[in-house]
């Protein structure tokens, strides 16, 4: 929570938070309106269309949500400079679907785990990173709060399914470019 409020604060709001469960979007929505002084929107406070527009209407305000919203977001433009996932959207492990298919590529000599859940994970984190760019000229950070993107065996595979992006893992750096491109949006 604490660097999620860093990012938000330092975007001036500006930010699309995608989690991987709703109790992570509404725990993360509760703590940082308790904390910041922009507003902070949550998936099923309203409809998402009209959540999408307040958010696209209010450049200093936050949406955070799941699913749907890492999937149908569209805006382009200066109310959109950051985009926050909390964790790697693999499928749930209780899933009898993947868990089949895992287990049909495991059989056949794959590795069921990254042929199934891996390019799932991989196919979610482009279409979230891609909320951010809807425009040419539109800029901004995605920022992964899962340390396992940089850390675990898998994490080449799935940054490799993201746009060429600009890398690093320095918390400063992220909010001093976070800083800049809000001082420059209209």
């Amino acid at each position: 929570m604490d660097e999620l409020t860093e990012l938000v604060r330092a975007a001036g709001g500006r930010t699309l938070g995608l989690f991987s469960s709703m109790r992570a979007a509404k725990q993360a929505a509760e703590e940082l309106r308790q904390r910041l002084s922009t507003p902070v929107l949550c998936q099923g406070d309203d409809t998402t269309a009209l959540l999408v527009r307040q958010f696209a209407d209010a450049p200093a305000t936050s949406l955070f949500g799941t699913l749907s919203l890492w999937q149908g977001v569209d805006v382009p433009g200066d109310s959109l400079q950051l985009v926050v996932m909390d964790r790697i959207p693999f499928p749930r492990p209780d899933d009898p679907l993947a868990s089949a298919r895992q287990k049909a590529a495991s059989e056949h000599g794959g590795n069921g785990f990254l042929t199934v859940a891996g390019t799932h994970a991989a196919l979610l984190l482009a279409q979230g990173a891609g909320r951010l760019l809807r425009a040419p000229d539109d800029r901004g950070v995605v920022a992964v709060l899962d340390p396992r993107l940089a850390t675990a065996r898998y994490g080449g595979f799935l940054r490799a399914s993201l746009p060429p992006f600009w890398t690093t893992h320095d918390p400063q750096v992220v909010r001093g470019a976070l800083q800049r491109l809000t001082g420059s949006a209209g």
